[in-house]
């Protein structure tokens, strides 16, 4: 199977075009002839998205603190 990638301009004719021509394919799930795979170009940098998902896992491992917005000027003294 060869993998192509394509940037399309879903805006321009010819991009609404090809894009409905490639769903014409699509549409039996269980035969994998054509298979569509959508990944959105992320417009960040690929070293702060790594550093957003490290402080999402830990909240979520529970390694953050909290500090209190009301008394965060005593914090500091």
């Amino acid at each position: 199977m060869t993998t192509v990638t394509l940037k399309i301009n879903e805006n321009s004719e010819k991009g609404k075009a090809l894009l409905a021509f490639l769903k014409a394919f699509h549409v039996d799930k269980e035969q994998k002839d054509v298979e569509m795979l959508e990944e959105p170009e992320s417009p960040y940098n690929p070293e702060f998205v790594a550093k957003i998902k490290q402080a999402e896992k830990e909240i979520e491992d529970g390694e953050t603190f909290l500090i209190e917005t009301d008394s965060i000027w005593e914090s500091i003294k």
